[in-house]
């Protein structure tokens, strides 16, 4: 039976009743609140209670930002779909694409107001923006709220302003690390936490089916060969720069360890080392054949083709790299590439899924994501010949080796033809990970699996949402996938750890259990029910049942305990008490 949430005057009954999600509502009108829920679980709907309440009880406008325009834009036709009374409230979005002028004259014409955070900052810091009488400041995709980001800015602007300041943060990947954690919760003023687990019951019945699956495969012989040449080469200046104390982690060259040595070089050449100049040349050309021997491994011929063609950019180029695309060994590589056809099984594995996830269904939509751009450049370009696939880009914004970006504008519009089936293949780099809800995303293929357990969350969420979906993993066996599909596993593992250790330090505020729903209905066919009552009634229902009679069989033996000789205990030859008296014999 559909349930329907309902509040007085503001959202329509369009929102499905989920008793953990007013639970979280409960919470965060009490006082700042950090909100933990997998993805497609129903965080935006918690937001739009939310923003319901605050509006009901005072005359404020509400403020909601989220990272991208794409997001931005996604926020807004929602809200025009529960709020009731759209006309008296008037939803309006806030960009960069909107020139300042205009913005002065928008910021106090609506009372829910979606923004990106860097256009909130700089109007605050140009006077363009008074957040004084802002009521509630909603952020989304909160994980983004530490270091110089704009968002966390935007949060410590609003707390210093704002009356009566009152933050809800969403997210469904806060971090791995409890100092990350911590510092979210630091610069947001948050004062509760409130997480909840996909596998506990109230939530697991919601939650649309996710297959995941991995799918090994390997790499072809003859691009082994190609990288040999290239992996003695950087194994060598490794080699070299370990003897000089530059290099100091252990096992094979890897993009960390180059990263560290660099930065102790160059604190080498601020200490008056000259032959450090030396070693941030090689460094550099190791990270260079870092990045090739990767592309070659986990992307293939055409990927890494492009990669070069891109380095190769004579009007910005170090010494270093000017070296490198002279070097004999690159040069044949280049010309190998340039006779080479796509070989690497994993455009081949892509292009096998897709067809036949079409042809189980030809409705189905399917995305692809890869990290890098011109990995997504060359999938699109392999899925041309195939029948009934229809397939676009979704890349950045910036330009990069003279070639244009998507701008904010551009994206929206090839997210809005996907979603009506003008597509029904999109290959994306991370532009397309976060939040962004695109119903029946039936398949997501990972090209390649990474480390970041947010970017995974991120990317496993875009199917799964409304109905039952596939999340298909490719890893190259015995490359850096298999060490990022680990790193990427074991920080979600920790994720859950770091939030719950957090959450007990926080100063959380004296709350009366359901005392802030009051003014939320819920509709069950005819019935009808208070808020608090409806969740007392599912709380009731998933109440673990305590067994009477414990069914285990109880083993009484008493274990036999032999007597230990005295003589065990003593040195050789030395006598015991027992023994005086005795006559020698």
């Amino acid at each position: 039976m559909r349930r329907v949430v309902q509040h007085t005057g503001i959202v329509d009954g369009t929102v499905d009743a989920r008793a953990y999600q007013l639970e979280a509502v409960d919470e965060a009108l009490t006082s700042s609140m950090l909100l933990v829920l997998p993805t497609a679980a129903g965080k935006t709907a918690v937001a739009w209670m939310v923003i319901a309440e605050m509006l009901n009880k005072n005359n404020g406008w509400v403020l909601f930002i989220a990272p991208t325009n794409p997001l931005v834009d996604q926020h807004v036709r929602d809200l025009k779909r529960v709020i009731k009374d759209i006309n008296e409230v008037n939803v309006i979005s806030m960009t960069g694409g909107t020139p300042p002028r205009k913005r002065k004259d928008l910021w106090g014409s609506s009372r829910i107001i979606v923004a990106t955070p860097h256009v909130v900052r700089n109007d605050v810091k140009n006077g363009i923006l008074d957040l004084k009488n802002c009521s509630c400041l909603i952020i989304d995709e909160a994980h983004h709220s530490t270091g110089n980001h704009a968002m966390a800015r935007t949060a410590e602007l609003y707390n210093s302003d704002a009356k009566k300041p009152l933050i809800l943060a969403m997210t469904a990947s806060p971090g791995s690390k409890k100092e990350l954690v911590a510092e979210i919760c630091e610069r947001l003023k948050i004062e509760r936490i409130h997480i909840r687990n996909a596998k506990e019951p109230m939530l697991e019945e919601y939650l649309a089916g996710l297959e995941i699956q991995e799918i090994i495969v390997n790499v072809p012989e003859k691009i082994r060969e190609l990288v040999k040449p290239l992996e003695l080469w950087i194994n060598g200046i490794v080699n070299q720069q370990r003897r000089m104390g530059r290099y100091v982690r252990p096992g094979p060259p890897s993009f960390g360890g180059l990263k560290e040595a660099q930065m102790r070089s160059q604190s080498a050449i601020s200490l008056g080392d000259t032959r450090a100049y030396s070693s941030v040349s090689q460094i550099a050309t190791a990270m260079t054949l870092n990045h090739l021997i990767n592309h070659l491994l986990t992307q293939g011929i055409t990927a890494a083709r492009e990669f070069l063609d891109n380095s190769n950019d004579s009007n910005n180029m170090s010494k270093s790299l000017k070296m490198f695309h002279k070097d004999p060994r690159i040069l044949e590589l280049k010309q190998s590439l340039d006779e080479m056809d796509e070989i690497h099984t994993k455009v081949g594995t892509v292009r096998r899924l897709i067809r036949h996830r079409l042809r189980r269904d030809p409705n189905s939509k399917i995305i692809v994501f890869a990290s890098f751009r011109n990995t997504v450049e060359s999938l699109d370009t392999a899925l041309d010949d195939l029948n009934d696939v229809k397939s676009i880009q979704v890349i950045g914004q910036s330009d990069r080796a003279g070639k244009k970006g998507l701008k904010p504008k551009q994206q929206i519009e090839v997210l809005d033809k996907f979603r009506e089936g003008e597509y029904n293949v999109l290959v994306a780099t991370s532009v397309a990970e976060e939040g962004l809800d695109i119903p029946s995303a039936d398949l997501v293929i990972f090209y390649e699996p990474v480390g970041s357990e947010i970017r995974t969350i991120q990317r496993r969420g875009r199917t799964g949402r409304h109905r039952e979906g596939e999340v298909m993993v490719l890893v190259a066996e015995s490359t850096k996938d298999e060490t990022a599909k680990k790193s990427a596993e074991r920080k979600e593992e920790n994720m859950q750890r770091a939030v719950h250790r957090i959450r007990r330090k926080l100063p959380r505020k004296a709350h009366e259990d359901l005392s802030n729903l009051i003014n939320f209905k819920v509709k069950m066919g005819e019935k009808e029910s208070t808020a608090a009552n409806f969740i007392l009634r599912i709380r009731e229902e998933n109440r673990p049942e305590i067994t009477k009679i414990d069914g285990n069989e109880v083993v009484n033996e008493k274990k036999k305990v032999n007597s230990l000789e005295p003589s065990n205990f003593r040195p050789r030859g030395q006598k015991g008490l027992e023994e005086f008296g005795k006559k020698d014999e």
